[in-house]
């Protein structure tokens, strides 16, 4: 039977993966045991996926990204160059905490800016922006803006990445034209 996903010659998926149809596996990257990849995904340059690490449809990972056992993340993530999840709170080298694993959610639609931390057992919520370098220590809201070391929110995104500048509890993307409001620290699309 012939795959319906591409994998560069250099790339190596172990047993038990599941990859959907149309993804891409680039140079150089490592997909361990029961990892599940869904449609249309595209996993850049020496990227690994340690073992049952599960991929909505149309994730993009960019070059050099370590997603680690215990992370999730739903459909259209995008995770910037060098980005890394962590999966212990308190590593050790002589201390085996395999057992100890956090689990990480990654929302519909969220992105995760270049050389960003995301500090396990912390979700992130859909369509949250998490800018390049920042060190994430806590749960992140949906459609939130979060920056810095240790990571703070400065605002709030729309689905299609513009700041929003809330006025009495509402808020237009500039590009689609999309409307949010604001309640209560929450924000969701106005249909």
């Amino acid at each position: 039977m012939e795959k319906e996903f591409f994998a560069h010659e250099s790339a190596y998926i172990d047993e038990g993966c599941t990859i959907g149809k149309g993804s891409k596996i680039w140079h150089f990257s490592h997909v361990m045991a029961n990892c599940v990849l869904g449609e249309n995904c595209n996993i850049g340059q020496n990227v690994v996926i340690s073992p049952s690490v599960v991929l909505g449809r149309n994730v993009k990972v960019q070059n050099n990204v370590s997603i680690y056992t215990g992370v999730t993340c739903d459909e259209d993530v995008f995770l910037g160059p060098s980005m890394v999840f962590t999966n212990v709170i308190n590593p050790r080298s002589a201390v085996n905490r395999k057992s100890e694993y956090a689990k990480t959610h990654v929302g519909r639609g969220a992105s995760i800016g270049a050389n960003a931390t995301i500090v396990c057992g912390h979700n992130i919520g859909e369509f949250a922006f998490i800018g390049a370098g920042a060190v994430v220590t806590k749960n992140v809201p949906a459609y939130s803006l979060w920056v810095g070391n240790p990571a703070k929110q400065m605002g709030w995104m729309s689905e299609f990445g513009h700041k929003l500048n809330f006025k009495d509890g509402l808020a237009e993307c500039p590009e689609s034209k999309e409307k949010y409001q604001l309640v209560n620290g929450e924000v969701s699309k106005i249909k």
